[in-house]
């Protein structure tokens, strides 16, 4: 019970500190991007944590228990990805909207507003969705809950504590679920490695193809897991929104170099961790994605003091809560400001603005809980997110801001064609299952055709339609404060003449 304990402590902690926010939450800007004052090193942990979520420590870690450090191109996509938005990071703040439809709207229109908010909304909630599985793991081994009780008990957690104060609570606690969960693993990984037998156990108990650049696969397979989280990165709303929430532009940009130096550390040891337990407890099949938690329960068996297990699930609690408070916040966000204040009441107050945004949070929950019934593994249900953002909305998101020829009709054309394609491969991959038991084209190559459609839609309608005028593309490219000092001299230019 020691196990149940501790998380029961750690998740009371978590909430007090979302209820002592909720106090400060004065308006909308408090409630969605934390009064736009988040410090770096603050900034650093929340977006550690974001990223790091049930995709890493379950999806991620089964599928590196399967396969070895091939599983490693899927980190990478994002890896890469962090590197790209390093170079857009101070641009993105110094636009300070609060969404990523927001920016949509301002380089496209309304219809890209529209249909970002439909993309995000569809694929957050699938993404909270797995957050709730992977609570369910985590009571199932801590205390013998039933997994469909441990999962709505997590919703109930997740809903709750994202309602009381939004962005501010969310980054006053991951700086302490960063902490946890680097300081866990790195524990973990040496102990196990050790205990197991070193690399002669490894080298002597694990297929060959476990150290290889592509273990037993192809470069297309490599592809199909690196692309979505590369293009899902890219596009990642909930990433941008912190970006809106930092203090400045300045930290926004140096939080990228720190953010990226943590994510490699903690997923390569996430990856590391996976591979060295199951060389000893041998899980196969989609119960190799509970292989993380089930060390931690079983700790002492791997090397690991039981403060060590319990350090482990402090991480698995901060990696599950982290993550799913932030992807259903964004989707929350969208609909409020990209929907309900954008469309249907611009003139609403402060107080009915986050009573609605709270509102959706629990309706996304129920949303985000029915999703979980749609898909069989925690790595069908990652991957289909990713593509979903991925494919619908970086190539036209990344094109605002690196390409003053996209056009109007081009960017809103690649996000319906994104969408569209991910969607109808999704669905008929669904019904494929329930009548032969099988899919039409596995979730590890749907980003593949999507990503393509996507941006070939993008750059051939862009090249068919008129050049888009430059009060569309400028804010994107110009300092705000060269842009001042323009308009200044355009008012100037009579006079002087």
């Amino acid at each position: 019970m020691i196990y149940f304990w501790f998380v029961i402590a750690y998740l009371a902690i978590l909430m007090s500190i979302s209820i002592r926010k909720s106090f400060l939450v004065k308006g909308q800007e408090d409630f969605m991007v934390a009064g736009r004052s988040v410090p770096t090193y603050r900034l650093v942990g929340t977006l550690l944590c974001t990223w790091i979520g049930s995709g890493s420590l379950l999806a991620g870690a089964g599928l590196a228990a399967r396969v070895g450090f091939s599983e490693l191109w899927m980190a990478a996509g994002a890896w890469i990805g962090i590197i790209i938005v390093f170079f857009l990071a101070a641009r993105v703040r110094r636009i300070a909207q609060y969404t990523v439809p927001d920016i949509l709207e301002l380089r496209y229109n309304k219809w890209a507003r529209v249909l970002g908010t439909i993309a995000i909304v569809i694929a957050y909630t699938t993404i909270v969705g797995y957050q709730f599985r992977g609570g369910g793991f985590v009571l199932e081994l801590v205390a013998d809950i039933d997994m469909k009780w441990g999962i709505i008990i997590t919703a109930m957690f997740i809903v709750t504590f994202t309602a009381f104060a939004g962005m501010m609570s969310i980054t006053a606690v991951d700086i302490i679920n960063g902490s946890v969960i680097t300081i866990a693993v790195l524990i973990a990984v040496p102990v196990v490695f050790i205990h197991v037998g070193g690399a002669e156990h490894l080298t002597a108990t694990l297929d060959p193809s476990f150290f290889t650049v592509f273990g037993d696969h192809s470069f297309i397979w490599a592809m199909g897991i690196f692309f979505p989280t590369f293009f899902l990165l890219l596009g990642e709303s909930s990433m941008y929104q912190k970006f809106f929430s930092a203090k400045n532009e300045k930290a926004a940009k140096t939080s990228v170099i720190w953010w990226i130096i943590g994510t490699i550390i903690v997923e390569t040891a996430i990856a590391s961790l996976a591979i060295f337990a199951n060389s000893y407890f041998n899980f196969t099949g989609p119960e190799t994605e509970r292989i993380i938690l089930h060390t931690a329960r079983n700790s002492v068996e791997v090397g690991l003091p039981i403060w060590g297990g319990l350090l482990l699930f402090g991480a698995a609690v901060a990696i599950i809560t982290s993550t799913g408070n932030s992807f259903l916040l964004t989707p929350s966000t969208n609909l409020t400001r990209d929907i309900y204040q954008r469309f249907i009441n611009p003139e609403a107050s402060q107080k009915n603005l986050i009573l609605f945004q709270r509102l959706m949070v629990i309706a996304l929950g129920l949303l985000a809980y029915t999703l979980l019934t749609q898909f069989e593994t925690v790595l069908a249900m990652a991957l289909t997110a990713y593509t979903m953002i991925g494919t619908g909305l970086t190539p036209a998101l990344l094109a605002a801001f690196l390409w003053k020829r996209v056009t109007v009709p081009g960017g809103v054309a690649s996000i319906a064609t994104g969408m569209g394609f991910t969607l109808l491969i999704t669905i008929a991959n669904s019904i494929s299952r329930s009548i032969h038991d099988a899919p039409i084209l596995s979730e590890e190559y749907i980003v593949l055709p999507a990503a393509a459609a996507s941006i070939l839609t993008l750059i051939v309608v862009s090249l068919l339609t008129p050049e888009s005028p430059r009060e569309k593309w400028e804010r994107f490219y110009t300092k705000e404060a060269s842009l001042e000092k323009a308009i200044k001299e355009q008012k100037e230019l009579p006079l002087k003449e």
